[in-house]
């Protein structure tokens, strides 16, 4: 992947650098006994997600609070241990690998090539080490940097990201959030990547300071071919950054398809009702609200069949009984709607 300091590189669409098949993260229930403790249960954060990326493409990853996004993201980069399913990688010193069989030592060589923006500036800075540190830890970390030509480094990727070298000697605390999330993104862009995982990287941000981050993000990816896969439960923010569009409801991908064409042609209830709910900036757009009925499932006791079927207003006895899968629907769009040909869903 380029980095400040090397021309990047000419790369297309076309290419999958990362293939996620059947993923699934399940994580047990204890139940407390006198003697000792069992598994009872357990949470299905993560069941059976499909989806690939291809190089210099930013795929966003929707859905509620709670659905499971947060945990694939983790999965896919090792944070997590995943319980069954294959992450497929294609590393440029090793080729294509499964993360998901990889021992935590063989982990350390590929997470050079795949680095994560996490959500929170705050807690995900060390106060105790000032941003040359911060910064420069990883290239230290991997021997691939020391001394002077550290710090230029450093001061490079701070410039890259709107800051002045001169806060090299500063500490976190001396910073705004947004100022910090713009480390934040100067560390994961030090040992040049191949794939950053975004989770929510704007949410704790003030609207204004948002937009900053945002297109920061967007002029990085477009200078450097960056590829992202971005996490937000915002559908503008994911509108204005992302290639594609998949859509997650309780542990599952229920619409994946490029992003106009998710916007202007759904083909799923859920996403219908999340599009419903988004705030329009024109306040001559008329758009029908559709109210959903009931709670967000429980990834410990999903309903049978579908796990929307309970809030979806066009549910039937097939809706309940059969679970539906993951298919195209019309070209490079797929949904998991038994009725999705039939039903007209408006944007």
């Amino acid at each position: 992947m380029s980095s400040a300091a090397v021309k990047p590189e000419t790369k297309t669409k076309t290419d999958t650098l990362l293939e996620v098949q059947n993923l699934k993260m399940h994580f047990p229930i204890y139940n407390q006994g006198i003697f000792r403790k069992r598994v009872v249960n357990h949470v299905k954060a993560v069941d059976d997600v499909s989806f690939d990326i291809k190089r210099a493409e930013v795929l966003g990853l929707v859905g509620e609070s709670g659905c499971g996004k947060t945990t694939t993201g983790r999965a896919v980069i090792r944070a997590y241990d995943p319980t069954a399913g294959k992450i497929l990688f294609k590393d440029t010193d090793k080729g294509q690998v499964d993360l998901a069989q990889l021992s935590r030592e063989e982990m350390r060589d590929v997470w050079k090539n795949i680095q994560m923006i996490f959500q929170d500036p705050y807690s995900s800075l060390n106060p105790r080490m000032t941003l040359e540190q911060i910064v420069g830890e990883p290239l230290k970390n991997y021997g691939i940097l020391d001394g002077s030509a550290l710090r230029d480094r450093v001061a490079e990727l701070l410039r890259l990201v709107g800051l002045r070298p001169e806060y090299m000697s500063r500490y976190p605390h001396a910073f705004s959030g947004g100022q910090r999330q713009r480390i934040g993104i100067a560390r994961a862009l030090s040992l040049n990547p191949q794939l950053i995982v975004c989770d929510e990287p704007v949410s704790a941000l003030d609207v204004s300071v948002q937009a900053q981050v945002l297109n920061l993000l967007k002029d990085l990816q477009g200078q450097f071919q960056l590829t992202y896969l971005f996490i937000s439960h915002d559908l503008s923010v994911v509108r204005h950054l992302c290639d594609r569009v998949a859509v997650m409801y309780v542990g599952k991908i229920v619409e994946i398809a490029s992003t106009d064409d998710l916007f202007n042609n759904i083909q799923h209830p859920y996403t219908e009702a999340l599009l419903s709910s988004a705030p329009k900036p024109d306040p001559r757009a008329r758009t029908k609200h559709v109210a959903l009925q009931g709670e967000v499932a429980d990834a410990a006791n999903p309903p049978s069949g579908c796990y929307f079927h309970p809030r979806c207003r066009y549910a039937t006895d097939k809706c309940k009984s059969d679970t539906p899968a993951l298919r195209e629907v019309t070209p490079n769009h797929w949904a998991s709607c038994h009725y999705a040909e039939e039903l007209d869903l408006s944007a």
